[in-house]
């Protein structure tokens, strides 16, 4: 991901905290939003979907606590890098931070160009989580989204894209149920689907490729991926 391409929001009801960052980050080309209060911030994520959120914790009409709680709520924003700036300084707000769902916690006051070096670091942390969910590599399957590859046991399989792409939907999360609707929604979209049985139809044919243990039903719910140990 270029540096253009990132997308990071200021949370702070101090204008002159955010104009200092602002300054700084835009130094270094990327996109910046800012808001004001808890929620503005949400309100402004929900359309920027920013890579980075920089979260202050004492702020009017929402704390920075709760607004990091709401966000980790929506699976838009559950890999969304989330980092509280903020005066308070004490254990029990440090904790309540990554209680909620904090990626990283810097106390004020902080010197810009250190601040800038922590936003380096936490994206090069997402860049990373992100390579890793175009290429996964379990004991004897490899998913290549890059390619459009996968490959059993060291042989690559013929796979249509829909197939495809349902595969690496669920074993991005190994182990967690994806509800029907929401593999509707990542898989085919705002595609017409002919018949209630699609994603029946396609679980069916990757259980006869890669083998019936990688998928377990989950009854009225969905489907989760189950790494092969063997």
């Amino acid at each position: 991901m270029k540096k253009e391409d990132i997308k990071i929001l200021l949370v702070d009801d101090e204008p002159d905290i955010i104009e200092i960052i602002r300054f700084n980050l835009d130094k270094e080309g990327y996109q910046i939003k800012a808001a004001s209060n808890g929620l503005e911030a949400i309100k402004v994520a929900n359309i920027f979907v920013p890579h980075l959120i920089i979260l202050d914790v004492m702020m009017p009409d929402l704390d920075g606590i709760e607004t990091c709680e709401r966000l980790r709520q929506d699976e838009r924003f559950q890999e969304t890098i989330i980092m509280f700036l903020t005066a308070r300084g004490e254990d029990y707000s440090y904790v309540a931070a990554f209680d909620a769902g904090a990626d990283d916690y810097v106390t004020k006051p902080v010197k810009p160009k250190v601040l800038v070096l922590k936003v380096k670091g936490l994206l090069r942390r997402f860049k990373k989580k992100e390579a890793t969910t175009t290429y996964l590599e379990f004991k004897d399957l490899i998913i290549d989204r890059e390619e459009y590859k996968v490959i059993l046991r060291g042989s690559e399989l013929s796979m249509p894209r829909k197939e495809f792409e349902l595969l690496h939907l669920l074993a991005s999360k190994p182990g967690k149920v994806f509800k029907r609707e929401k593999i509707m929604e990542k898989v085919w979209g705002n595609e017409v689907v002919v018949g209630d049985r699609t994603i029946d139809v396609h679980i069916r044919k990757l259980r006869e490729k890669i083998g019936d243990l990688f998928f377990k039903t989950v009854k009225g719910v969905g489907y989760k991926f189950i790494p092969s140990e063997k």
